[in-house]
C-alpha cells in the first residue's frame, strides 16, 4: 500500500512539473506588447491609440489654411530621409507629401529608414517655406546643383513637428545622436 501511495505521489509530482514547464515556455503576449516589440522608440513616449492614417492627414491638410495647426498621431511610410543626419523625413499624405521635423532637434530618425512604417505624435500645420530652406532640404536630400538652383520661389508646405516617433524595427538602423544642449 505504501508503494502504491508513493508511486501515485511521484506520478502527480511529475505531471505537475510537466504542466508548469509548458506554461513557462508559452508566455502570454497581448496585442499592445506585440506592437511595442514591432517599433523602435524615438523622442517623447506616447501611446499609439487614436492614430490616424496618412491619407486622413492628407484630407485634414486640404481644409487647413496657412497658420492652422492640429495635434495628431499619424501612421505612414517614410518616403525620404535627410541623408546627413536623419533630422527630417518626408511622408506621403494623400496626393502630397509632408515634411516632418523633430521638436527642438531632440532626436533624429534612421538615415536608412526609407520605406519603413512610422507613427508620429505631434502637430500638423501649413506654412510658407522660404527659398533658402527649400534649397537646404534639397541639398540634404542629395539633389544635384542644378535641381537646387532651380528652386526660386517660396512654397506653401505641409509640415509636421513630431515630439515622438515609432519606427518599424529593422536591422542596423543608422541613427545619429542628437546634440545635447545645456540649459
Amino acid at each position: 500500500m505504501k508503494q502504491f501511495i508513493l508511486g501515485l505521489f511521484a506520478i502527480s509530482l511529475l505531471v505537475g512539473c510537466k504542466e508548469q514547464k509548458q506554461e513557462e515556455e508559452m508566455p502570454a503576449i497581448n496585442d499592445e506588447q506585440v506592437q511595442e516589440m514591432a517599433y523602435m522608440d524615438y523622442g517623447a513616449e506616447f501611446s499609439n491609440n487614436d492614430v490616424i492614417d496618412a491619407m486622413e492627414l492628407g484630407a485634414m491638410y486640404q481644409t487647413m489654411k496657412v497658420g492652422d495647426t492640429a495635434a495628431v498621431k499619424v501612421k505612414g511610410i517614410i518616403a525620404e530621409v535627410c541623408v546627413n543626419k536623419g533630422c527630417w523625413i518626408k511622408m506621403p499624405v494623400g496626393d502630397a507629401s509632408a515634411t516632418v521635423k523633430f521638436k527642438d532637434y531632440a532626436f533624429f530618425l534612421p538615415k536608412n529608414g526609407q520605406g519603413k512604417e512610422v507613427v508620429l505624435n505631434g502637430k500638423a500645420f501649413k506654412n510658407i517655406t522660404p527659398v533658402e530652406e527649400l534649397r537646404h532640404y534639397a541639398e540634404d536630400a542629395g539633389k544635384s546643383k542644378e535641381e537646387i538652383a532651380a528652386i526660386t520661389e517660396e512654397e506653401i508646405t505641409l509640415s509636421f513637428v513630431a515630439d515622438g516617433a515609432l519606427v518599424e524595427k529593422f536591422d542596423n538602423p543608422d541613427v545619429e545622436e542628437a546634440a545635447k544642449t545645456e540649459e
